[in-house]
């Protein structure tokens, strides 16, 4: 298969109208139809049904859209990376590094100013993201190294190191009872507002009863409205101002933050980043 029919196939297969998405690729139709119609003559599939007035995915269509999505990413992934290490090569390039806003501050400042000193460290450039948006750019490319928080964010087909591992709190209103309690466990908190609902990588929100959030700052003024509650790292204490409070919970999960780079990173100030940020985990 051909990298072009990939995109055409998706461009189809997401819009599920030619005309739509002829007019995403800005390409005519009957060519966007001929290519379709030629790469399941080569894979010997049906991909699509089609009706004068409805397209569908087969089953062989979904098999293809999530394999050619990933095929498609890589791909632009692959570019990405090839055109930072000629910049680098050139001494025209940064490091990129993406963690979750408001997660790890601490760690991730002592970690900037350590590698700062370090001969031959190059500029760094530092991405907040949302949940779970970490992984997602560090896979496509547009970042060099990630700071991911195990067991939420998953580090499958990376390199990782250990960096740190804490435990959780609720946040709650300064007010709130709870907050008088030395400890919380999990079943203290079933009867508080609901848990935060984040939206996907597609911007659509899981079903459930807690409200919609987009960023952290929304969150943790939700929570001082009695909105919502949160359970997060107990290094996130470090960011709530005076109207807010956190409470060990005692049984939730520990979080465990890693270094994460792609395996196939060639990249001297990936690996120059690594070796100090796991210097520091050694140190504490």
């Amino acid at each position: 298969m051909e990298t072009r029919e990939l995109r055409y196939f998706v461009a189809v297969a997401e819009e599920l109208h030619f005309g739509r998405a002829a007019r995403r690729l800005g390409i005519a139709q009957p060519p966007l139809s001929r290519s379709i119609q030629q790469l399941e003559r080569r894979l010997g599939a049906v991909l699509l049904d089609r009706t004068s007035r409805t397209v569908a995915l087969t089953e062989a269509g979904s098999v293809l859209l999530a394999e050619g999505r990933a095929a498609l990413e890589a791909v632009d992934a692959a570019e990405r990376r090839t055109r930072r290490a000629a910049r680098s090569a050139t001494g025209q390039s940064d490091l990129v590094l993406v963690t979750k806003a408001n997660a790890s501050s601490e760690l991730l400042a002592e970690l900037l100013d350590a590698y700062g000193a370090e001969p031959g460290a190059v500029p760094v450039e530092v991405i907040l993201s949302g949940p779970a948006e970490q992984e997602r750019l560090l896979r496509a490319g547009r970042a060099d190294v990630a700071l991911l928080h195990l067991p939420f964010d998953s580090a499958a087909g990376f390199h990782t190191e250990e960096l740190s591992t804490e435990g959780q709190v609720v946040i709650l209103p300064a007010s709130h009872p709870l907050t008088v309690r030395t400890h919380v466990h999990m079943a203290d908190i079933t009867g508080l507002p609901g848990l935060p609902r984040w939206p996907d990588r597609d911007g659509i929100y899981p079903p459930g009863p807690g409200p919609r959030v987009r960023d952290h700052a929304q969150l943790l003024q939700l929570v001082a409205l009695g909105r919502a509650c949160a359970v997060s790292p107990q290094s996130c204490r470090a960011q709530l101002h005076g109207d807010l409070a956190a409470v060990p919970v005692l049984d939730a999960p520990p979080v465990t933050t890693v270094i994460a780079w792609p395996p196939h990173s060639r990249s001297r100030a990936v690996a120059d980043l690594v070796r100090t940020a796991t210097r520091l985990q050694q140190a504490c």
